[in-house]
């Protein structure tokens, strides 16, 4: 190589690195709605409806530090600041129905989630897949029906005169109040959420299975290890950091414990152990017309709806090493 070409090659190296320290040119505004025009036209009903269903009707938030009059709104409405936020919580229902809402609903999301990634295993054990493609597709489509169709096959299974009970009395046994026994109704309802959604919450452990290299199952078992050991040894501890992280990712929501189901399926005899802050702010924002009452619930709800998210986000980022931010 002779002296020329290495002062050349020197010469475009520095050209090079001065380039790379330059600032990236953006792109005008301009020139990216003439090229992506007809993705920004896509995007304004999505805007729209962010804007009169999400941040339009944050105006309302001011109905929980007001006394609420109807006629005149939020402009003729006293100013009481904390005033409700201390009958929220001076009222001895209060912490009941916080304690059936977490209740409910994290035995939803953590029998919920197991339940998911045994059946998921159980699935992909099958090795014949016109089965295995149809028991994936009828166990799925349960968590595409409204709660009102769902709970109308509920009654007529677990009612007083129901399937379930007319089976019982026949074999000389007393029949189960399942949804009017307030010991037994928060079972009643996390148990068919687990059923409903158990085909759905199984997609996404399947599809972490593909993730994991199959040719760690194949070395395992021809080193002799059995069906069992690979799936403790090798499925499961690649399904973990999934698992945590779904877990981590629905207690950020663990004040929603599903309103729809409990909506349809609960009554005043299991309100001890079934109302949650979603039913309460029904019955009595709505049907009593206590407008400060149910904001209040629903602007808690919120703050600490927002505060697990962000500790969750955390805690999945620390243990599973995945998280949404």
């Amino acid at each position: 190589m002779t002296q020329e070409m290495v002062t050349q090659m020197r010469h475009d190296d520095g050209l090079g690195a001065i380039a790379s320290s330059q600032p990236k040119h953006k792109t005008p505004f301009a020139k990216m709605w003439k090229n992506h025009k007809a993705l920004y036209f896509m995007l304004i009903p999505a805007a729209l409806l962010l804007i009169f269903l999400r941040i339009y009707p944050l105006w309302g938030i001011g109905i929980a530090f007001v006394d609420y009059k109807v006629v005149g709104g939020l402009a003729a409405s006293k100013w009481v600041g904390l005033k409700h936020f201390v009958e929220l919580f001076a009222r001895p229902d209060t912490f009941q129905i916080i304690r059936n809402t977490v209740v409910i609903s994290s035995g939803k999301i953590i029998l919920g989630e197991t339940v998911g990634l045994l059946f998921a295993l159980l699935i992909n054990e099958v090795k014949f897949k016109p089965y295995q493609k149809f028991a994936q597709v009828v166990t799925t489509i349960p968590n595409f029906l409204s709660w009102v169709v769902v709970g109308a096959l509920m009654l007529n299974i677990l009612g007083t005169t129901g399937i379930i009970n007319d089976a019982l009395k026949s074999l000389g046994l007393a029949r189960v109040k399942f949804l009017t026994n307030s010991g037994i109704f928060p079972f009643t309802m996390i148990f068919s959420d687990v059923l409903k959604g158990m085909g759905w919450s199984a997609l996404i452990y399947l599809a972490a299975m593909t993730q994991i290299n199959p040719e760690l199952v194949e070395a395992a078992a021809v080193d002799g290890a059995g069906r069992l050991q690979r799936i403790w040894h090798i499925i499961l501890p690649g399904l973990l950091p999934t698992y945590i992280f779904m877990i981590a990712l629905a207690f950020g929501y663990v004040l929603d414990a599903g309103m729809d189901q409990i909506l349809v399926l609960y009554n005043p005899a299991v309100y001890s152990t079934g109302d949650i802050l979603d039913t309460y702010v029904y019955r009595v924002g709505l049907v009593n017309f206590q407008y400060e009452i149910g904001t209040v619930v629903g602007l808690v709800k919120a703050v600490v709806g927002f505060g697990m998210v962000v500790l969750a986000n955390w805690v999945s980022g620390k243990a599973a090493k995945i998280s949404m931010f």
